[in-house]
């Protein structure tokens, strides 16, 4: 995913980039004196075309949005932040897993470019997709007054605001630089997503082309939906399917699953992010509300089963 070409421009000029900030503040805090049941009803409604049940919540999209409006588990806060949850990983025995981590940081201004490795990749600890992530190569132009605008402008944001997902909302926001994961051939990983449920995984969806190389997500991304024994079902999210050729099953496959399942046993659901690099395993993240509940799973049916797997007993 390439920079509108405006958007850069804009970032370039004093006036327009601070006008232009003010803009995208104002796109992004103009519902939040709506309470969190309304935003609900508003966001789902915008995306999904109908309403939200929330009193006798049913398919998959309307269990997320109950548990964002209901669970409060501090652990869930420290498992969203992309630099803290590193401490949780540790704690479940699967260091290993972890990516090389280069620095921590306060602002864009601190990142010590010159120090640091030639190639890294460098995120926001506190924000999802949507926010600033780039990797930084130093045999490639890279434009740093566009990126010092653009994490200057996610560092002073609460991302809870843009989805009411209440386990971003008191994390200290701090950029985190760490090693970019590629294969012996040169290429990004796929991201293997598993979907637990009370600690057992059910489904996997694989992103396939998530990851571009400049960081971003890409937008023509494809997701194929697997059950447990990488079988490949007949579902899809808002991503298209992948269809150019047949994906195999990795050769550690039961041991991702192992993984995954340590790492969500403490929730009644969430979606752990791993990735598998020529055979070795690394961790992602931890995400408590895929999709921010707007998914829109097809067929229906799916929807209403991967529902009945949240259990909302106890909140």
């Amino acid at each position: 995913m390439s920079v509108h070409p405006l958007k850069r421009f804009l970032y370039h000029h004093a006036l327009t980039a601070w006008l232009y900030n003010i803009i995208r503040n104002y796109r992004h805090d103009r519902y939040n004196k709506m309470s969190d049941e309304q935003f609900a009803q508003f966001a789902y409604q915008r995306h999904n075309g109908k309403g939200l049940d929330l009193e006798h919540p049913q398919t998959f999209d309307e269990k997320v949005w109950y548990l964002k409006l209901h669970e409060r588990d501090p652990l869930q806060t420290k498992c969203t932040d992309k630099y803290r949850v590193r401490e949780y990983v540790k704690d479940c025995g699967l260091g290993e897993l972890l990516i090389e981590l280069y620095g921590v940081y306060d602002s864009f201004g601190e990142v010590a470019f010159d120090k640091l490795p030639k190639r890294f990749f460098m995120k926001c600890n506190h924000t999802s997709g949507s926010g600033a992530n780039v990797i930084y190569d130093r045999d490639r132009p890279f434009d740093f007054r566009y990126q010092k605008n653009e994490f200057d402008f996610w560092m002073k944001r609460n991302y809870f605001w843009g989805s009411r997902e209440w386990n971003y909302k008191d994390i200290v926001p701090k950029i985190i630089c760490e090693r970019v994961l590629v294969d012996k051939e040169g290429r990004l990983p796929m991201d293997y997503k598993f979907m637990c449920f009370g600690g057992e995984v059910k489904l996997l969806f694989l992103n396939i082309g998530l990851a571009t190389e400049t960081g971003d997500h890409a937008v023509d991304a494809c997701c194929n939906i697997y059950d447990r024994d990488f079988r490949l079902l007949p579902v899809k999210d808002e991503r298209e399917n992948y269809t150019e050729k047949p994906i195999p099953k990795p050769n550690n496959w039961e041991e991702m699953i192992q993984c995954a399942e340590i790492l969500s046993r403490p929730f009644r659901h969430c979606r752990v992010d791993l990735y598998n690099v020529d055979g070795k395993i690394y961790f992602g993240e931890i995400t408590f509300h895929h999709g921010g509940g707007c998914n829109g799973i097809e067929p229906e049916e799916w929807a209403y089963k991967m529902g009945s797997w949240i259990s909302l007993d106890a909140i």
